[in-house]
């Protein structure tokens, strides 16, 4: 008689490198221009974290296209998220909202992931506490799928099918040093990072 062993969880393989994210947010760009009409009343607002190094790169290139500074800000959700009682604290982050303020702009939010919508649920609900936008886009690097709730992102860098076993990774230079996204089992970056961290049995010394 065999017994039936799970095959063991796949190591994160690489679907994007720093060429194609440097891409991406060119197209992304071109994207937005073309359809915000020049993008005159665009203010974007980067989610954090990541989302906030995108928004930057964006402005960036948004900056190159159209020769304007197109305003930029910050976005903190942390306490409009619907985990918070699932979940450890985690520490707040700061939202800066333009001079100009949100208030009858086409204001695009930027995140790296698209999952099940509800942080992009949670970035709406702490909006309305700011202001009221003319409109709301949402541009992401990667869309994954598997939508718990009826949202879409306007500009999509890669349409990602992944199993809800997969874990999507995004790396930007600003905060690991490299631009990347990985994807790979979810148990094998969970036992990884059990590998890494301190076992109770072994104590830490001091330096």
């Amino acid at each position: 008689m065999t017994t039936h062993q799970d095959p063991s969880p796949r190591a994160p393989h690489q679907v994007l490198d720093g060429t194609d994210i440097a891409r991406v947010v060119t197209r992304i760009a071109h994207e937005i221009v073309e359809r915000a009409k020049g993008a005159e009343d665009v203010v974007l607002l980067g989610i954090h974290t990541r989302g906030v190094h995108l928004a930057r790169r964006l402005h960036g290139r948004l900056a190159q296209i159209t020769g304007r500074d197109i305003p930029l800000g910050t976005l903190d959700i942390t306490m409009y998220r619907d985990d918070l009682r699932l979940k450890p604290a985690r520490a707040l982050e700061h939202t800066e909202i333009p001079a100009g303020g949100i208030d009858g702009k086409l204001v695009i939010l930027v995140d790296d992931v698209l999952f099940s919508g509800r942080t992009i649920r949670a970035a709406l609900d702490a909006l309305s506490d700011i202001g009221r936008p003319r409109a709301v886009q949402l541009a992401v690097l990667v869309d994954r799928g598997h939508r718990e709730l009826p949202i879409r992102a306007d500009y999509v860098g890669k349409n990602l099918p992944t199993s809800l076993r997969e874990a999507v990774q995004v790396r930007l230079a600003d905060t690991d040093g490299v631009d990347a996204v990985l994807v790979g089992d979810r148990d094998y970056t969970a036992r990884s990072s059990q590998a890494l961290a301190p076992q109770p049995s072994e104590p830490h010394l001091p330096e």
